[in-house]
């Protein structure tokens, strides 16, 4: 490994994209992104040694020792597993290596869903000091691979600890010796202890099961007084509502998991395909195109079995599933658009909420439990008139998953009850005490939509909670709401029907991508203001006539951090910037734009109630940021 040049290392280290969300590159050594090759080329074998190298110091350097005896305690223990890219072996082994070499425990758990592995490590290791390491790119396609770093609470290391560990690695990477150094260090590898620890591998996996399985209980029920009976309620609503569920496994690490044994063990139906780990048929990310096999696996169910309502497709590590459904009016499968999605599952758990009693109300229906959910910035504001319905606020963070899951944690630091989290845009939910996405979370909100119909503190179903929460919301306001079946007598049809009517620019739509040149985004921001106001001087009167918009505000995300009215579009640097469109009473639309920083593109997107005003403003939006990127003004 040491005969690689320095150049060659910047050049990859440059290529990679580092966030706390996870490090990623294209590690196939034909650097083919779309390559499903096994073998990984040199220069990042180097690279996934010194990442194993650096956490290893990490994790070491945080460690205390005893305050009488002065000794250090055991070694940390990491919990390391893979998704299942083909890539995914080579650089596990490399890992274990170099996290042995280093002084570290290894867990060696296989192929692992991402929320398996942060349930195993938040289950507690015999009170040891360690973390874990997820060898995943997520959704990116097939060829990529990277790394997820996090402690034994279960997430993901936060913004300011998962900076620190890049800046540990890039500092480590730029010695003139780094290969030479790595490369030394693996030639003391016990070989004894690399095969215990894949002796060991198999018990590590049904341990992390075990903890899964468990944790999983939590996550759906929630840890109320009220747990046991909710679970019952949605057990007997089963028996009378039978509900089966379709899943298209991708070849993804959850072909592996609790999903089956899960949903069998509570009477639900279920069937897959593409259930092999690694039998990867399609495109990884679980949008746009890639849900048709799962939509088309949906229909051919239905026409045999009309209680086949519900179909899902993770990405490959797991912790996202979108979902398709069979639409009665329609007489067809359906896939649901990312914020749909996260949509139905606030509604859901919001509804739980007050189902179990956790969310209180008083005799006019206020809500006196301070309440929120966290969310992203590019986040439909469907998801504002949903909480503000219910009397919760809506708190708003910077694109990452990290970023959301930090802000929930402060919010609740601040006494805010946060059941509900995640990325609207991205799709998939977070519900608490997870802090990650996990597409059983997503499938029982709806779950439990559709089959809790009686009893609570309130002896109403779920979509019965959220009706009467919809329609007290809106005769406050002095808008008619229309009934969608009764309390018993409703469709998953109804359901959607009732969310609040927006449209969204879907962020695999081709017009939510750009390529943009301009690589200082806060310059890009500050040229795209020129264009904006003197645009927005030239359109306000037919926006006002049109659409009734009588103004806007600037806001950014940075972070866990939502500036308002800002002056300087600047200031939003890197992070997300939003135009929110206002008439007199209400936020009814808006524009916003960032660039991705686990993917080489800038995105864009639009959201308003008027669909014809979403369209509009995509356009517009696109336009504006492409003259920005030019240095023109329109």
């Amino acid at each position: 490994m040491n005969t690689i040049a320095e150049a060659e290392l910047k050049k990859a280290i440059d290529k990679m994209i580092f966030s706390p969300s996870g490090w990623r590159g294209i590690f196939n050594s034909g650097g083919d992104e779309e390559n499903p090759g096994v073998e990984i080329a040199t220069v990042y074998k180097i690279i996934t040694a010194a990442a194993a190298v650096v956490f290893s110091e990490y994790l070491i350097a945080g460690t205390e020792q005893h305050p009488a005896t002065g000794e250090l305690p055991k070694p940390p223990v990491i919990i390391l597993g893979t998704d299942t890219r083909p890539t995914g072996k080579t650089i596990a082994d490399i890992m274990i290596r170099s996290f042995l070499v280093s002084g570290c425990s290894v867990q060696f758990a296989g192929i692992t869903a991402a929320p398996e592995i942060m349930a195993y490590a938040r289950s507690g290791q015999d009170n040891a000091a360690g973390g874990f390491c997820y060898i995943s790119a997520s959704h990116n396609p097939i060829g990529h691979n990277g790394f997820k770093f996090g402690l034994f609470d279960g997430g993901v290391l936060e913004g300011l600890e998962a900076n620190k560990l890049i800046e540990s690695f890039k500092n480590f990477m730029a010695s003139d010796d780094s290969a030479s150094r790595i490369s030394a260090l693996l030639d003391n590898v016990n070989e004894d202890k690399v095969r215990q620890v894949y002796a060991e591998s198999q018990q590590i996996k049904e341990k992390a099961l075990a903890a899964y399985r468990s944790f999983s209980e939590k996550v759906i029920y929630g840890e109320s007084p009220q747990t046991g009976a909710l679970k019952q309620a949605m057990i007997d609503g089963l028996k009378t509502f039978p509900l089966k569920i379709a899943a298209d496994f991708n070849g993804s690490a959850r072909t592996v998991s609790i999903d089956e044994e899960l949903f069998g063990s509570l009477g639900l139906g279920f069937h897959k395909i593409n259930a092999s780990p690694g039998e990867i048929a399609h495109a990884i990310i679980p949008e746009g195109d890639s849900l048709e096999s799962c939509r088309r696996f949906l229909e051919e169910l239905n026409a045999k079995d009309p209680s086949v309502l519900l179909g899902y497709m993770p990405d490959c590590d797991g912790d996202r599933g979108n979902l398709v459904i069979w639409d009665k009016s329609e007489e067809k499968g359906r896939s649901l658009e990312a914020q749909e999605v996260f949509a139905l599952a606030c509604m859901a758990e919001l509804a739980h909420l007050v189902w179990t009693g956790e969310l209180e109300y008083d005799n006019n229906e206020k809500c006196i439990t301070k309440a929120a959910v966290a969310v992203n910035g590019p986040t439909s504001m469907r998801i504002d008139r949903i909480a503000k319905a219910f009397g919760v606020e809506v708190f708003r963070a910077e694109v990452g998953e990290a970023n959301v899951v930090n802000l929930a944690r402060n919010l609740r630091n601040k006494g805010y009850l946060v059941r509900i989290l995640g990325e609207g845009s991205n799709g998939g939910n977070i519900t608490h005490p997870s802090s990650v996405r996990d597409p059983l979370a997503t499938v029982f909100a709806l779950v439990k939509l559709l089959t809790i119909r009686r009893g609570g503190v309130r002896n109403a179903g779920l979509f019965e909670i959220w009706k009467n929460m919809r329609k007290t919301d809106l005769i406050s306001s002095g808008t008619v709401q229309t009934d969608n079946g009764a309390s018993d007598n409703f469709s998953l049809d109804d359901i959607i029907a009732s969310l609040p009517p927006f449209q969204t620019t879907s962020v695999s739509a081709p017009e939510a991508k750009l390529q943009v040149t301009t690589r200082d985004h806060a310059l890009l921001k500050s040229q795209y203001q020129k264009i904006f106001e003197k645009e927005w001087n030239e359109k306000k009167d037919k926006l006002m006539l049109q659409y009734n918009i009588t103004g806007w505000e600037a806001r950014s995300c940075i972070g866990t951090e939502e500036k308002q009215n800002l002056s300087d579009f600047s200031d939003a640097e890197s992070g997300g910037l939003k135009i929110v469109f206002k008439n007199k009473e209400n936020d009814i639309a808006f524009i916003w734009m960032r660039g991705s920083k686990t993917e080489p593109v800038f995105r864009i997107m639009a959201d308003a109630e008027n669909p014809e005003l979403e369209r509009e403003l995509i356009a517009w939006q696109r336009a504006m940021t492409t003259a920005a990127d030019n240095g023109k003004i329109l």
